[in-house]
């Protein structure tokens, strides 16, 4: 596994994002709030980080669920996985939303999602007039059934 340097500005009072485990894939991002947020069941709210990052080019950062935030509470992130470029410099919001029948409290500190740092490939497009046929083909949602 490698290092990438990337450089943060932290401007909220949480330690800087962390892998929980030595094989952690996803760093914890937590809310920067004034006050805590109440999400009602199917309401989704944008939470401030106050983190600030500079990527190096040919770098992403995707913004994930916690899992134990989904299943014990039914909150999860929109817009899954979050892509962050790495020309953007704003800072990082997380869209997280309700998908439990019951009000949740989201509080100030609380780990709300995952950050995990990919390498980026880009495409060149190659025209073209057919392309290979395989023996999936045009199998598409469900065409390998349910078992």
């Amino acid at each position: 596994m490698s290092n990438v340097k990337v450089r943060i500005i932290n401007k909220s009072s949480n330690p800087l994002p962390e892998y929980a485990t030595e094989g952690s894939a996803g760093m914890d991002i937590r809310a920067q709030l004034s006050e805590q947020v109440v999400l009602q069941p199917l309401e989704r709210h944008l939470i401030p980080t106050g983190l600030f990052i500079e990527l190096p080019e040919g770098y992403e950062a995707q913004i994930r669920p916690r899992s134990g935030l989904a299943a014990r509470q039914g909150i999860t992130c929109l817009n899954s996985p979050g892509t962050i470029d790495s020309d953007y410099r704003g800072e990082i919001m997380i869209i997280l939303i309700n998908l439990s029948h019951q009000q949740q409290i989201v509080q100030d500190k609380e780990r709300i999602a995952q950050m995990v740092i990919h390498k980026v490939e880009r495409v060149k497009w190659k025209p073209a007039e057919k392309i290979k046929t395989t023996k999936r083909d045009k199998g598409g949602f469900g065409h390998t059934g349910k078992s």
